[in-house]
């Protein structure tokens, strides 16, 4: 029994993993990635001679996926948790406290905006309860259509626009209401009467849980368990140039032939292999667009009085080219024991990538003049690494969840055949987790 999984990162490592343990030992498992290593956008680097992951550095704690996993594989004692710490958000040349009791920046009330908003769009949101409300609840819309009307540019542009900057690395223009806030949708579609109603419906009740938790030691130790407990081969620097039926299974180019797929790669490269087999679905998986993004990681002098906050994340319309900082040795505990002060600074957002093509240099001194100026504080990097994620994340545009119902549809009837990622119903490492175990659960079954 031979099944090919195609894509590496995360999601892919977890299918291999769950089709091992539901298939025992006697499966043979080819993992297959064009990049030259596994992980996707997960990779732990070095900074000033440490390491650190460079990708995404955090996953949301209150979902249960990469805790069981962790259990699964035992790397338990691997969980960290955040030191607690509020980020900041720059606006208007100030930095101003987050705002508490907000859904992704959409304030649940007036008062809590008061300071990073003007006067006037503060009466605008304690007065949204009187206007005029209609939702379609066939619909959907960009986010920022909705909470510009309702609240107030500003609030989309101030705290909305930051949250899923760092989400998304798009913005509330790019993003939709369903995909990206799906139980205020939800409540819109119930009939909250208002966007306030909504927000209100909308909120999970206070919980002193932490919202995230992440990896002691940096992803590459979940990454290297998954390879090794699979008992997969992994072949990388090598794209499959070609999926196609046979007789008994799959034809994967340049792989032979195989008994079962999962086709667990980035929305574009979908798009090309299905073209043939499922062309609705290749259609709309080709709608999907991608964002690109850098991460520089600055490691300062230990003594750095850098604000006593997890981060800055930074608005619309700043004259700054960095789009967030993650201040790592305040957020993480187990970073702050190290002999250097870790900073990340992030850039690119989808629709406006000007500095991705800069050389590293420039992009290490913008990080540094950037931080600098929202801190107030003098910037000098000891040491400093550069990554770069071309089409890393996955735009969920509005319409998003009628795109994969039709991806879906189009496949389903595709026997031996599943497909998973980061472009289907989450960008996050617990959605990834689970559609690389539900494609592996899928997959077991036709072939059992």
């Amino acid at each position: 029994m031979r099944i090919a999984v195609v894509g590496g990162g995360i999601t892919g490592l977890v299918a291999a993993y769950r089709l091992r343990t539901l298939l025992g030992p006697s499966a043979d498992l080819l993992v297959v990635d064009r990049a030259a290593r596994v992980g996707g956008i997960l990779h732990t680097g070095e900074v000033a001679g440490e390491p650190l992951d460079l990708g995404a550095e955090a996953f949301v704690g209150r979902r249960p996926e990469v805790p069981q996993l962790l259990r699964d594989l035992g790397l338990e004692t691997q969980l960290v948790l955040p030191a607690g710490k509020r980020p900041l958000l720059w606006s208007g040349g100030v930095a101003h406290a987050m705002p508490e009791r907000t859904l992704m920046g959409i304030p649940s009330h007036a008062e809590q905006m008061r300071g990073l908003v003007d006067d006037a769009t503060v009466a605008k949101i304690a007065a949204e309860t009187e206007r005029p409300f209609a939702w379609d609840p066939e619909s959907d819309i960009d986010v920022y259509s909705l909470i510009a009307d309702r609240f107030g540019a500003q609030v989309a542009e101030r705290s909305v626009d930051p949250l899923l900057g760092g989400v998304y690395a798009g913005s509330s223009r790019s993003i939709g209401v369903r995909a990206a806030v799906p139980m205020l949708a939800a409540a819109l579609d119930a009939g909250a009467p208002s966007l306030t109603h909504a927000v209100a419906a909308a909120l999970p009740p206070p919980s002193n849980a932490p919202v995230f938790g992440g990896i002691r030691d940096g992803y590459r130790v979940l990454l290297d368990a998954l390879v090794e407990r699979s008992g997969a081969r992994v072949v990388t620097d090598s794209p499959v140039t070609r999926l196609a039926r046979s007789a008994g299974g799959w034809v994967v180019d340049p792989f032979g032939t195989v008994d079962a797929v999962v086709l667990a790669t980035p929305a574009p490269v979908t798009a090309r292999l299905l073209a043939t087999i499922a062309p609705t679905a290749a259609a709309a998986a080709a709608g999907i667009e991608l964002s690109s993004s850098v991460v520089v990681a600055l490691a300062l002098p230990r003594n750095t009085p850098l604000p006593d906050n997890s981060g800055i994340l930074v608005a619309t319309g700043e004259p700054l080219r960095a789009k967030a900082f993650t201040l790592s040795s305040r957020k993480w505990p187990h970073l702050a024991a190290r002999d250097t002060t870790l900073v990340r600074a992030s850039f690119g957002k989808f629709g406006d990538d000007s500095v991705l093509s800069w050389p590293d240099d420039k992009l290490v001194r913008a990080a540094a003049e950037d931080l600098a100026h929202v801190t107030g504080i003098a910037i000098e990097p000891l040491g400093a690494t550069v990554q770069r994620w071309p089409g890393g994340l996955a735009q969920y545009a509005p319409g998003h969840l009628d795109r994969v119902a039709e991806i879906e549809a189009g496949t389903g009837e595709l026997g031996r055949f599943a497909l998973a990622g980061a472009y289907l119903h989450g960008v996050g490492v617990p959605a990834c987790v689970a559609s690389g175990d539900a494609a592996a659960c899928r997959v077991a079954a036709h072939l059992s």
